[in-house]
């Protein structure tokens, strides 16, 4: 047998939820999806024909690459920050074909095999897969629940290492839908600037928040007292994961700036990984995006008082959200979360994703998209709420 790399596990097997959804989907049972974050799947009147304008309106398909990514596009990035009131330049701008691929570069940026860089839990269950391809250990630090979510200083302090050489920082999380505090921020930079860690801020949900008001300037865009790596992309803000287009806006310390700006550069001109088409319509698809934005923010409004409303005085709660996609419901600890998930799946029909999948520190908690099709969502409310009365 032919030698594969260590550095990831390859024998993945399944366990009883994904087991118990094949069964079904083999039956041809019709499942309430409720874990569908797909905005080409959710949207009705999702805008295949304004894209397709705005590509055929591309005249010059030469080749001709820019390892940061064509200035124009970069500017493009730009404006749309600025007409958000954050002053973006483009030489701050590299853009990449995912976040997942930023991650990417940034772990070969700062880490030797064996490195460390610290990321959130609860959080979406990537970056020990992204870390591990770069023979990168991933420590997790946590959030902590009190009605409202915030950063474990005291466990982010005690996880620095030697061998720490980056900070992620999610605003607003997945799942849980939390925007890093203005007074977190400060704290946050304070503590990495004096021990030259970098931070890596993934903001790729930061244009749907639920208070503008409350979660202001807590972007890490701007700042100058540490070197900081802000992620966005099409996927999110535009709604379109099918462009391939996401960017990473370096701040900090005009030095450390211009050489982190220098490295990546080398790096990506390793795989100039984003199309052309996309890059010479950016502007318009950022456009566009406005659109199905709106409609995105409206549903996530809509499909999140439903929740409330539909589990008051039941023995299920949503936790507070401040923005995202995301809506975590606490259910009663009298099974485990693989038990309700399963329970749900089989006696309901009804699919959601566990707390634990997003290594939630305890259970029993099931999460669900915010972006679900309403009347799809309503129905599978409508069904956790008819299990929970059973309780």
């Amino acid at each position: 047998m032919y030698r594969y790399s260590s550095r990831l596990r390859w024998d993945l097997p399944q366990n009883s939820i994904s087991r118990a959804i094949a069964a079904k989907k083999t039956r041809g049972e019709r499942l309430i999806d409720l874990t569908v974050s797909n905005p080409t799947e959710v949207l009705n009147n999702y805008p295949h024909e304004e894209i397709r304008r705005a590509l055929c309106q591309v005249a010059d398909f030469a080749y001709q690459p820019d390892a940061l990514g064509h200035l124009a596009a970069r500017e493009a990035v730009g404006a749309y920050y600025r007409a958000r009131g954050i002053s973006v330049d483009a030489g701050q701008i590299v853009l990449t074909a995912s976040t997942s691929e930023a991650y990417s570069l940034l772990f070969k940026l700062f880490c030797d095999p064996g490195d460390e860089i610290l990321i959130p839990v609860p959080s979406y269950p990537l970056f020990e897969f992204l870390a591990g391809a770069e023979s990168v250990r991933a420590v997790p630090y946590r959030l902590v629940y009190d009605g409202v979510w915030c950063i474990d200083f005291d466990d982010l302090e005690s996880r620095i290492s030697e061998q720490t050489r980056a900070v992620v920082i999610v605003s607003p999380n997945n799942p849980t839908g939390s925007f890093l505090k203005l007074r977190e921020r400060e704290r946050l930079l304070e503590l990495m600037g004096d021990r030259k860690i970098p931070c890596i801020s993934d903001e790729v949900f930061a244009d749907y928040c639920l208070d503008r008001t409350e979660n202001a300037g807590t972007s890490l865009i701007g700042s100058t007292g540490n070197l900081s790596f802000s992620f966005g992309g099409l996927s999110k803000s535009a709604g379109m994961p099918q462009m391939k287009a996401a960017w990473i806006i370096i701040s900090g310390p005009e030095d450390e700036c211009r050489s982190a700006v220098s490295r990546l550069e080398l790096l990506t001109d390793s795989f100039l990984s984003v199309g052309t088409p996309v890059q010479r319509t950016m502007r318009e698809l950022l456009q566009i995006g406005d659109e199905v934005q709106q409609v995105l923010q409206q549903r996530i409004r809509t499909n999140l008082d439903y929740a409330k409303n539909t589990l008051h005085d039941t023995a299920g709660s949503v936790l507070r959200t401040e923005g995202g996609w995301s809506a975590i419901i606490r259910v009663p600890q009298v099974c485990s979360e693989e038990v309700w998930v399963t329970r749900l799946l089989n006696e309901q029909n009804v699919l959601v994703q566990p707390g634990y999948f997003f290594d939630m520190r305890s259970e029993a908690y099931v999460v669900t998209s915010l972006i679900t099709i309403p009347e799809i969502f309503e129905q599978g409310l409508e069904r956790i709420k008819v299990l929970l009365t059973q309780c």
